[in-house]
Formats: structure tokens, C-alpha cells, sequence
């Protein structure tokens, strides 16, 4: 039976951590040397990721009292027809095409008409219109339909403002996340199934432990094993479009079939037109017409009897011989993704996609990127993802805390922070469990790149940490 060496028994030990004897094999001691050192060299990324999410995830509600001007306006009797508001809309903002008109679901809602302007590029000029006076509330520059200040907090989180290198961080953070989650998650787990302990201790922090290590550990790990679920779900969603992992991602997706279907957007008797892809950002080419702009409210009402319903866009043709694309856009559940193309001229719908016949895995990424960005399920998932920032930013802050703790006190062996779990954990690991770990951690490297560069780079530097100290013994001893 193996035996367990308490981390605060001897804190002028040189090595710490959870000892197999000999005659007993166990992974435990390269679980916990992984989990510390990732513990530490990747915490401060993960606190990153926790702050700048926590910053974004209650934008929604910082847009109404920022733009309260431009998102709201006051109920005043009928609406106008919408190709009214467009109209004034494009004699405000004569530059760029109409791309979509997105009308209101509440009655304090404005229309919104978005202009394509190619200098742009993914961006997008967002008028906002009162649709009971015709006003112009405003002219917002807005990017997927997100604010200016949404669009800052949104970079903020995944780049930090650096651009495609500031990607990085963030793909670095969530693709480490996940591996520490598991990993403390083991740890726990093992030992206090070796201590025989119950559920209340594994689930609960031991309030009756004495300041120290042993306090600090009760809530480091229980915390976890309540976060654990949440951490892995923000771990993997985030991966999905990430810049490395996410494009792996995109291939598998690919190949399995298993990509948002493509709505037929060409007129019957046309060369096909090709997919708008809902139309939110596609070119618009000669929308802004007044013969374009008339058709606005027919398709609207098409697209409504058609069964579409809550938060559309309306986009007229993106070229000559395609048809106008209304598709829903209500990310809350239960999600209403639905599109149909309409040709005015004849007053029918010429296709359809409906979110119910999408492959199951354009669903779950769907509804991952929903869930993350905290709309999936309204004010819950919001406060779901703000308890799960902040238990993470404690969790991390209670990890350092035990690393301080750790160290050696006595006067001649005092040092500033405690010693690292013992080398040699892959000997004491059975040689099967080895070949497995080594072939799960390829093939996880290969679909998560930033996590196999790094865990080779942190292998590659202790190896030769290892290698140096050897090679100083050796020559001391001699």
C-alpha cells in the first residue's frame, strides 16, 4: 500500500508530494508534478482569462446604461413601415450598402440598419431608428452586432488588444484549463479516497483544520470540485474558435459533415448565388436602391408567415439573381436559428434552413459559443460564468498561497516559496500507464497545438534542469 507524505509534516523537506513505495505502481506523483508546475507557470494566463471574461460577460447590461440613447426609444402608437426607416436611414448615412435591417422585438426597441462600408472591413456602421417617428437615435460602429464597448471588452478577453498574437494568451489559457482542472480534480479524489474520507469532506472544506496548508488545500480543492464541470465547458467552447485548436477543430467539423448547412440563395431560373450566410455581413451589392428598400417590409411579413419569429435580420440580395435572406438570431434557449430566403417578386420562399435539421455538432457549437459569451441562458448563465471567474481567481490565488506556505521556515534552511513535488515521478508511474499517457499526450498535442509546444518546451527544460544537477552531484561527489 502506498504510503502519503502530508505536505506540512516537514516543511524543511527538499521534496514534497504524495510518495508510492516501491512495490506499488502509480501515476499519482506525475499527476501532481504536472499539476503544480501547470499550477504555476500557467495561473497567471488563466487569471487573465478570469478577469477580462468576468469585464465582458455582464456587457449586455453596461450597453443599456452606455447607449442608452441609441437602444432605446419611447412607445409612441404604430410603427412606421420599416422601408420608411430604412430610407431615413440611408439619407443620414449615404455611404455603404444596406447589409441588413434587424426591425424591433420590444416596443422600446429601435430598428437597426447596418451599412457595409469596405474600409471597414468586418466591421460595420449600425444606425438606430426610432420606428414610431422616424428619428435617427444614433450611429454606432458595431462588429457582429456588438457595441463599440462590447467589441473592446470582446478584444480584451480573447487578444488583450495585441491582435492575432494576443490570440495566444487565450488559446494557451483555455487549452491548459481543462488539464488542470482533471488534473486537480484526481488529486483530490485519490486522496481522500486513500484518507477514507466522505462525501462532505471531499465536497466541503475541512473548516475545523488549523491555519496552515491543510486549510488552504480544504479550499483550493473542494472549491474546484464544485467549478470543475463549468471549467471544463468554458475549456472546450473556447477552444472551438480559437486560432489553432479552433481551425482542428473546423477540419473534424468538415470532415464529419457536420458544418452549418448552406441556404440556396439563387432565384429559380438564375445562376446560383451562393450561400449569405444569413446575409449579416455579405456585400449587399446595389441594396441601398429604393426598389430594394420597398421590398423591406413585404419579405419581413413573408418571413414571419413563414413561421419566424423574435429577433430577425433582413438582408437584401448580396448579388444580381439571389434572393433576400431574413434568418433569427435568438441565441437564448431554446435557440431559434432558423433562415429562409424569399423572393418578393413572387411573395414565396424558395428555401429554408431550419436549426432543427443541423448536424448535432453545428448544434453544440452553437450553442457552446452561446453559452460562454453568457447568452445561452440569460441572467443565469451570466451569473453562472461570474461565479465561475471568480472561483477560479480564487482557486489560483489559494494555489500560490500553499506554495508560500510550503516553504522551509528553519533559520538555515529558509527559503521564499516551497520546493516543487519530487523528480523521477515517471518512474514510479507502471510502464503501460507510460505508453499510454505518451500516446494520449501526442494525439492531444497534435488537436491542441499551443498545449503540445508548450508541455514538449516544459518537458525539453526539466529534462535538462535534471540533466545539470546530475551532472553538478556527480562532479561534486568526485
Amino acid at each position: 500500500m502506498s504510503t502519503t507524505t502530508d505536505l506540512t509534516t516537514d516543511p524543511g523537506a527538499p521534496e514534497v508530494g504524495v510518495m508510492a513505495s516501491p512495490r506499488r505502481r502509480t501515476i499519482g506523483p506525475l499527476v501532481l508534478r504536472l499539476h503544480f508546475y501547470a499550477g504555476v507557470l500557467v495561473a497567471p494566463f488563466l487569471v487573465v482569462a478570469a478577469l477580462t471574461g468576468l469585464a465582458f460577460v455582464f456587457s449586455p447590461q453596461l450597453d443599456r446604461i452606455v447607449y442608452a440613447h441609441e437602444l432605446r426609444v419611447d412607445p409612441g402608437g404604430a410603427a412606421r413601415p420599416l422601408a420608411e426607416q430604412v430610407a431615413a436611414a440611408v439619407r443620414a448615412h449615404p455611404d455603404g450598402s444596406v447589409g441588413t435591417v434587424i426591425p424591433p422585438v420590444a416596443p422600446t426597441d429601435p430598428t437597426k440598419v447596418v451599412f457595409n462600408l469596405p474600409e471597414l472591413g468586418e466591421k460595420q456602421h449600425t444606425v438606430y431608428v426610432d420606428p414610431y417617428t422616424n428619428e435617427l437615435r444614433g450611429t454606432l460602429t458595431t462588429w457582429f452586432g456588438s457595441t463599440p464597448l462590447q467589441t473592446w471588452l470582446d478584444d480584451l478577453h480573447r487578444n488583450l488588444h495585441l491582435g492575432v498574437v494576443g490570440r495566444h494568451y487565450s488559446e494557451l489559457a483555455a487549452s491548459w484549463l481543462w488539464l488542470v482542472a482533471l488534473g486537480g480534480l484526481f488529486l483530490w479524489l485519490r486522496r481522500q479516497w486513500m484518507a477514507r474520507a466522505t462525501l462532505r469532506r471531499t465536497v466541503l472544506p475541512d473548516l475545523s483544520a488549523k491555519v496552515g496548508v491543510r486549510r488552504t488545500r480544504g479550499w483550493h480543492a473542494a472549491t474546484g470540485v464544485w467549478l470543475v464541470v463549468g471549467l471544463l465547458a468554458l475549456s472546450a467552447t473556447g477552444l472551438t474558435w480559437s486560432r489553432y485548436a479552433g481551425a482542428n477543430f473546423d477540419v473534424l467539423r468538415s470532415g464529419l459533415n457536420a458544418d452549418r448547412p448552406v441556404l440556396d440563395t439563387a432565384l429559380p431560373g438564375t445562376a446560383p448565388g451562393g450561400d449569405s450566410g444569413g446575409g449579416h455581413h455579405d456585400g449587399g451589392a446595389s441594396s441601398g436602391g429604393e426598389a430594394a428598400i420597398a421590398d423591406v417590409d413585404r419579405v419581413a411579413t413573408i418571413a414571419r408567415d413563414a413561421g419566424l419569429s423574435g429577433l430577425i435580420e433582413v438582408s437584401p440580395p448580396a448579388e444580381p439573381g439571389t434572393a433576400w435572406v431574413v434568418a433569427e438570431n435568438d441565441l437564448s434557449w431554446p435557440t431559434s436559428q432558423d433562415s429562409v430566403a424569399v423572393d418578393p417578386a413572387t411573395g414565396t420562399v424558395i428555401a429554408r434552413n431550419e436549426f432543427a435539421d443541423w448536424p448535432l455538432l453545428a448544434k453544440l457549437s452553437s450553442w457552446g459559443v452561446a453559452l460562454h459569451m453568457g447568452y445561452l441562458f440569460g441572467l443565469v448563465n451570466q451569473i453562472l460564468l461570474a461565479a465561475l471567474a471568480l472561483g477560479l481567481l480564487c482557486v489560483t490565488g489559494w494555489g500560490y498561497r500553499m506554495w508560500w506556505q510550503r516553504r522551509p521556515t528553519r533559520a538555515d534552511r529558509a527559503a521564499p516559496l516551497g520546493a516543487p513535488p519530487a523528480r523521477g515521478a515517471w518512474r514510479q508511474a507502471h510502464p503501460s500507464a507510460v505508453v499510454v499517457i505518451l500516446v494520449v499526450a501526442a494525439a492531444v498535442g497534435w488537436a491542441l497545438p499551443l498545449l503540445g509546444v508548450s508541455l514538449a518546451a516544459f518537458l525539453v527544460v526539466d529534462l535538462l534542469i535534471g540533466a545539470v544537477r546530475r551532472a553538478v552531484a556527480t562532479g561534486g561527489g568526485g
